[in-house]
């Protein structure tokens, strides 16, 4: 048998991070709680300026997230530019349209009626930054060859989860986009390489004065959790 070329380990050190006293432990996971609970996804975006420290602060922290084999197969491409973001709310909402009409299916489209999302997104234009995280199918080493990126998906999909709670912490809002059928558009207008895919587009930046959400009731702990 072939066996693949052995690697160097790597150097291990030290890991203490704090720990708490119970009670301490017991009101920060409260707090936390607090915080995300407040978390929704907004679709009335204003386009006050947002400091660009902050989006990077945030972009850093999604990088922390884990991933297969510690390949990081993220990229956030980060657009504030005006131009840039009405092409791109060009080509999502004449795909959303179709989708709307014909693609997604009465009992879908039903379904989104009491949220009344349509295929206008104001927001697209409105917000200071649009965040769009594309997941590398595989990565390209420096002889051109394919480095395989375990997990993909999931390990970008837990990223955007940390983002999430990223922009909460902040005081920045987003709505969580899949534009369908849109991927490939997208990635070319930001020149983006074939091994990339996109996963979620996030309009960010504050709340408009006037926002409004549904209100929407979360499961209880107990339709939840099972605990064994």
């Amino acid at each position: 048998p072939v066996y693949p070329t052995p690697v160097e380990d790597l150097a291990h050190v030290p890991y203490s991070p704090p720990r708490y006293p119970e009670e301490v432990m017991r009101q920060r996971s409260k707090d936390f709680y607090t915080l995300m609970n407040q978390r929704r996804s907004v679709r009335f975006i204003s386009s006050e300026p947002v400091p660009r420290e902050v989006i990077d602060n945030v972009i850093l922290t999604a990088g922390t997230a884990p991933s297969g084999a510690h390949t990081e197969p993220w990229t956030f491409v980060v657009v504030s530019d005006q131009e840039t973001k009405s092409q791109i709310r060009g080509i999502v909402e004449e795909e959303e349209e179709v989708n709307y009409r014909q693609r997604m299916g009465d009992k879908w489209v039903h379904d989104l009626a009491k949220f009344r999302t349509n295929w206008i997104k104001e927001y697209l234009d409105a917000a200071p930054y649009l965040i769009l995280i594309f997941k590398q199918t595989h990565g390209i080493l420096p002889n051109g060859k394919k480095k395989t990126h375990y997990y993909n998906e999931i390990s970008v999909s837990i990223s955007c989860g940390i983002l999430l709670a990223a922009l909460q912490n902040v005081g920045l809002v987003t709505v969580t986009s899949t534009p369908l059928n849109c991927g490939p558009q997208l990635r070319l207008l930001l020149k983006r390489p074939a091994n990339e895919k996109l996963l979620l587009l996030l309009p960010v930046g504050y709340p408009a004065t006037d926002a409004t959400v549904p209100d929407l009731k979360r499961k209880s702990l107990n339709d939840i959790m099972v605990h064994i």
